[in-house]
């Protein structure tokens, strides 16, 4: 295994399609580590040098990258991982399944020659094998590995058919659904969902406005880079085929309105507003429980909260997993 640093995302050869082949390749190919995510995220939010290291095999091929960048506001010398823990629910080494401890053996002493005295690495799926091989493989590089629980993301395994789930979830928690749906109806729901980049971009202002009024802490995060950065990202995501923009319409008002992730066999709730005057009818878990009927249809596996324990996640029959934090320091 040879191992590059590169301080440009171009210097690596990779275009997207390239770089996007190894994510697709990857045990978990979560949007957050595709081309797209990482360089819009760098050039939006990177801050110091970009520290990308590549791991190559004996054939030439590319079969691991490792995106990095100095971290602000902590000890000197300290690297975290491209993608922010704001924006993105998993981040991870970029690697050919199966190929992850190799690249691991190769990328640590890489890292301890150029003095990267402590790694940041979060959030980490707890399913990852980053989780389970640098434990192990951290002190023959002069590292000592901390492994924490930083949050938890609700998922929810999906049965064959709406009724099935619906007859899985608990005694209390289907009555609530129903009764909720059942008074949404009487409010004349419309649900509009957008796939394509214009309809997407078509529907972004609605969903900016009920994201900001739905409470002042998402009000105070979506700011004018934050908005610009969503506005990209869903373009880029709809013309990939990954994003789907739902909107509720209640008594001819736009009353909730999410954005869902669509990769693999997994529908992922990234983001949501809704109307707090419509609080009444509940349009948020209406909505959502329609995303969660279309995903059921459409033959999705398994339907991903993201990160966060708010209790109306586990209300639709969720199920906690582990998001981890790495540390390794220099012993």
């Amino acid at each position: 295994m040879r191992v590059e640093r590169f301080l440009e995302w171009e210097e690596t050869g990779l275009d997207e399609a390239g770089w996007d082949q190894i994510v697709r390749r990857a045990q978990a190919p979560v949007p957050f580590l595709t081309w797209t995510f990482q360089t819009a995220w760098w050039r939006a939010f990177g801050g110091g040098p970009l520290h990308l290291f590549g791991v190559q095999d004996g054939a030439g091929d590319w079969v691991a990258m490792l995106p990095l960048h100095p971290a602000e506001g902590v000890p000197e010398g300290t690297l975290r991982l491209v993608g922010g823990t704001e924006l993105a629910d998993y981040l991870d080494l970029v690697a050919v399944a199966g190929r992850e401890e190799e690249a691991w053996k190769a990328l640590l002493p890489a890292l301890a020659a150029i003095e990267a005295t402590r790694l940041d690495l979060r959030p980490i799926p707890a399913r990852s094998p980053t989780a389970t091989l640098l434990p192990v493989l951290a002190g023959a590089s002069g590292y000592v590995c901390r492994l924490e629980r930083e949050d938890r993301c609700p998922l929810l395994d999906l049965p064959p058919s709406w009724d099935a789930y619906l007859a899985r979830l608990s005694g209390k928690d289907r009555h609530e659904l129903r009764r909720k749906l059942r008074r949404a109806d009487a409010a004349g729901p419309r649900v509009d969902v957008a796939r394509t980049a214009a309809e997407v971009r078509a529907a972004m202002d609605g969903f900016l406005g009920l994201h900001r009024r739905s409470k002042v802490g998402k009000a105070k995060f979506m700011d004018g880079r934050m908005e610009g950065f969503f506005r990209a990202m869903a373009s880029a995501w709809a013309t990939a085929g990954t994003l789907a923009l739902w909107t509720l319409w209640l008594d001819g008002r736009r009353a909730a309105s999410v954005l869902c992730l669509e990769y693999g066999d997994t529908v992922a709730l990234y983001n949501s507003g809704f109307d707090p005057d419509a609080r009444a009818l509940s349009p948020g878990v209406v909505l959502i429980a329609r995303t969660i009927e279309d995903a059921i249809a459409r033959g999705f596996r398994r339907y991903d909260f993201l990160r966060g324990e708010e209790p109306y996640k586990y209300g639709f029959g969720a199920e906690p997993t582990d998001v981890l934090r790495l540390t390794l320091e220099r012993s």
